[in-house]
């Protein structure tokens, strides 16, 4: 234990050196861009999202860019859709044929996320199976089930078990990138995907089917995510689901605040729960007719999130407060704080331990949020909760930033001074 706690220490020390040494306070497009840039850089080996984990923790290494590894492997496909959708926000602001080319690059992952199970069900990642990296992925997502197929003459394996998460995730990037970029050509590609995706998942009466004729999940018990991904589906081939949309929004439109009002009970464990909520609930209420009697109903549920998540500092939930409700001047300077505030953290996943510095309230729970400036480092800050005390990892895993690059393009597009 004396050995850990040096290491800790040691880790916790470099990282604040790090933080001491940000000169960057402000959020600022220059910052956006860079993100941009090192996701493709770095974050996108094969098209789809991952990690990379790096051979060094210390930046006065030569071997601190020194890519030894991929992590994060089994959330590529949400985090992925999270990329979509910032690099459309960013278009639909700048028009930039940077950020056209991303997104094109972004669809191309998903598109092959599909392609690769050979039956429309969405995979979590595909990595080619020479990769020097593929034997390590495979160790730590070996769990989710591995299979092994070819894609253009060369062989992949992809990651299985996928949840609604990932579902969930590429269907926010696929709807926003559809809405945001007015090519013809993305538009038909991405309509063919979605048509795809919904399909499978209607065809298996909302279960997701593994080659082996095994659920990894059900969207059963999900009436709101069922009618978000139909709403997205009506809104981007009306032809195959408008109707298919209208018939399940008369059975379930009532009831879509009740697993929301389940997942609001616990504001701290499982805290990824409330993204997948905020993405989806985006979709149904911002497509949903202002005519519709069940606006109001979806309106309900998504004030049931919120009254719950209002008060945690996030960034990501406000801009999408922001898109369903408009300005509010306190929440709005709160935003551009958060954002100005993300800019002070390191990108690496340094060990952190605040159980010596804020009141706990549970095991590893903060009695209140812990400013975003201290919070444990992760793949995306805002699906994880506000009242973590401790954890992260040695300073060799790299974020790729989209927490950052998601808000900050909407803050752009919704008119926030960032």
């Amino acid at each position: 234990m004396v050995g850990r706690n040096n290491n800790t220490l040691r880790v916790i020390s470099l990282a604040v050196c790090l933080l001491a040494g940000v000169q960057t306070i402000q959020a600022s497009e220059t910052d956006a861009l860079k993100i941009s840039a090192n996701i493709q850089q770095f974050h996108i080996p094969y098209g789809s999202l991952l990690d990379p984990e790096f051979a060094s923790s210390d930046p006065a290494s030569p071997d601190y860019s020194r890519i030894v590894g991929y992590t994060h492997a089994g959330d590529s496909a949400l985090w992925t859709g999270h990329y979509l959708a910032a690099e459309a926000f960013r278009y639909q602001v700048t028009r930039s044929p940077e950020a056209f080319a991303n997104a094109w690059r972004a669809v191309w992952g998903i598109r092959t996320l599909i392609d690769i199970t050979g039956t429309d069900v969405l995979a979590r990642c595909f990595v080619a199976e020479d990769s020097p990296y593929a034997a390590e992925i495979q160790q730590v997502e070996g769990g989710h089930g591995i299979h092994h197929t070819n894609l253009g003459n060369r062989p992949f394996y992809w990651i299985g078990n996928t949840s609604r998460d990932q579902y969930s995730g590429v269907m926010f990037g696929l709807s926003v990138a559809y809405d945001m970029i007015d090519d013809p050509d993305m538009r038909a590609f991405i309509r063919i995907d979605v048509t795809r995706l919904l399909n499978n998942l209607l065809n298996h009466d909302w279960n997701v089917i593994m080659p082996d004729g095994s659920i990894s999940t059900t969207f059963l018990q999900r009436s709101d995510q069922q009618l978000s991904f139909l709403q997205v589906g009506r809104r981007i081939n009306p032809q195959a689901f408008d109707w298919t949309y209208k018939i399940n929004r008369i059975l379930n439109g009532f009831f879509v605040g009740a697993p929301i009002l389940v997942d609001d009970a616990d504001d701290h464990l499982h805290y990824f729960k409330f993204n997948v909520n905020y993405i989806n609930l985006f979709n149904l209420i911002r497509l949903e007719e202002n005519s519709s009697l069940f606006k109001q109903s979806y309106m309900n549920a998504y004030g049931l999130l919120r009254s719950t998540t209002a008060g945690h500092g996030n960034a990501h939930f406000n801009m999408i407060d922001r898109a369903l409700k408009g300005p509010s001047a306190d929440r709005d300077a709160e935003t551009v704080n958060l954002l100005n505030s993300w800019l002070t953290r390191s990108r690496r996943d340094y060990w952190i331990d605040l159980r010596n510095k804020y009141p706990a309230c549970g095991e590893d729970k903060a009695c209140s949020v812990i400013p975003v400036q201290e919070r444990v480092n992760t793949d995306f800050l805002w699906q994880r909760s506000p009242f973590l005390l401790f954890g992260g990892g040695f300073g060799t895993t790299e974020t790729a930033g989209i927490d950052y690059l998601l808000s900050y393009w909407m803050a752009r597009l919704y008119g926030l001074n960032v």
